[in-house]
């Protein structure tokens, strides 16, 4: 399959200024020269990085479709290490399909997703971690994000990553030196040996650790609004994202589903959820949405628990306090606008340590502060660094490297063999390859790159 020359429209959908079409393959500059005619009219020939003006024609209606622009990169000088030619065209979905439909029907076969980056990873480009930052430097919707990508894409994670390899060999190179020559009276350091294993693991633990950060950074934080009915949880809702975004009546249990919308504070998204009051059920319909209530906020990252201060903590609301308890939450005491009637220091003997915030969400007042604490709160604490992890599958190999490290730990303190010691630094070995891509299996391929675009 990979033998193929291959062809999609590498822009997003819809209509612009520009769309670009590329190829990809031993046939690629073949196969535009039966579509492109220059400008100049001379000859064929496309030099290697030369963007040349001409005309993109039906080659047997003769008809021309669109002025382009075409440039040819020579393999291994490109994108995937193979020939590649973009066309630059006018973004019209028209005349992109068409110029796919003619480069198909030319002798290209449609790419699949993800395929040129694919190709890129299978000729050495790049490896693994390299193509799934290229998708999430293509889906990043902060700078944070983007920086950490684009730092991902040139190779910083891959390099810590193969330093720590570089670490793992030493250290299995000295046990195996041990094995194999036990004869030539070197003395075994296990002290030495034990010593920058636990270093190691603490280092590989450390990149594993970071995974939460990077799942924020990535993924963004679901944060979920909690509260018996009628306390203005769709009026905070609307007031946090500036729009009115939930329908607001004075009448309780007025929202029976949920809503989701994502609030941007500073470089990270929370995914901000409204859902049905919980409490009493008058209804098959409330009785619903409470149960998909609960369901949410037992999964969400974190919840912000309203209370209502124009009244009195009723038995609904300490029954919540009480039930979120271990959970990471702020307070809200909406309706500060009304007297207060809350008593708020019975609230914070039951809340712990979380902060209350008295707000206005029909006024807005304090509405702003509250979003600096949500970041406060929620974000992640430690600092980005482009060696975040922002994969499950990147934790999992060096969760399991760990393991394999602390196991190799263990065997050396306990004076067993060095050969047990060695086996587990095998297995670290093969989760590094699992990780880069050196190891291939099929089903992590076809999971990651079918992640992508058709067109990269």
């Amino acid at each position: 399959m990979l033998e193929d020359t291959i062809i999609a429209v590498s822009t997003p959908p819809g209509r612009g200024g520009l769309g670009i079409v590329r190829l990809s393959g031993k046939r690629a500059l073949a196969i535009a020269r039966t579509l492109f005619d220059p400008a100049e009219g001379k000859k064929k020939d496309t030099a290697p990085r030369r963007t040349v003006l001409g005309k993109i024609y039906d080659p047997e209606g003769g008809e021309p479709l669109d002025e382009v622009l075409m440039t040819y990169f020579k393999a291994p000088l490109s994108y995937t290490r193979e020939d590649v030619v973009e066309l630059s065209c006018h973004g019209s979905p028209v005349v992109l399909e068409e110029i796919v439909r003619l480069g198909v029907k030319a002798g290209a076969r449609p790419a699949h997703p993800g395929e040129f980056t694919l190709r890129a990873y299978v000729n050495g480009r790049v490896d693994i971690i390299q193509a799934e930052a290229v998708n999430d430097l293509i889906n990043a919707v902060t700078k944070t994000q983007a920086r950490v990508s684009f730092g991902q894409l040139s190779g910083n994670l891959s390099a810590r990553v193969l330093s720590l390899r570089q670490k793992i060999i030493r250290l299995a190179a000295a046990l195996e030196a041990g094995i194999e020559f036990p004869d030539d009276g070197l003395p075994p350091d296990i002290a030495g040996h034990a010593r920058d294993l636990r270093d190691l693991t603490a280092e590989v633990e450390g990149l594993a650790a970071s995974y939460d950060a990077g799942r924020a950074l990535r993924s963004g934080v679901i944060l979920a609004i909690v509260g018996r009915k009628n306390v203005g949880k769709s009026t905070l809702f609307n007031a946090l994202l500036g729009e009115p975004r939930a329908i607001v009546t004075p009448y309780p249990g007025t929202t029976r589903d949920f809503l989701r919308e994502d609030l941007l504070i500073k470089d990270i998204v929370f995914h901000l959820v409204d859902m049905a009051g919980l409490g009493r059920a008058g209804n098959p319909a409330e009785r619903a949405g409470m149960a998909r209530s609960r369901g949410i906020a037992s999964e969400a990252d974190g919840l912000l628990l309203v209370l209502d201060a124009s009244r009195p903590a009723s038995s609904e609301d300490m029954k919540l306090l009480a039930g979120f308890r271990d959970r990471k939450f702020l307070l809200v005491a909406n309706k500060s606008d009304l007297p207060a009637r809350l008593d708020l220091g019975m609230v914070k003997e039951s809340a712990g340590r979380s902060r209350i915030f008295r707000v206005s969400a029909l006024e807005g007042a304090n509405v702003e502060r509250l979003r600096r604490g949500i970041h406060r709160t929620f974000a992640p604490k430690s600092g980005i660094r482009d060696e975040v992890v922002l994969h499950a599958r990147q934790r999992d190999c060096l969760a399991g490297m760990a393991e394999a490290l602390r196991e190799a730990g263990r065997w050396i303190e306990a004076g067993s063999s060095d050969e047990l010691c060695a086996e587990e630094l095998r297995k670290a070995l093969d989760l590094v390859g699992r990780l880069t891509g050196e190891v291939r299996a099929d089903e992590v391929m076809a999971e990651i790159f079918g992640r992508f675009c058709v067109g990269k």
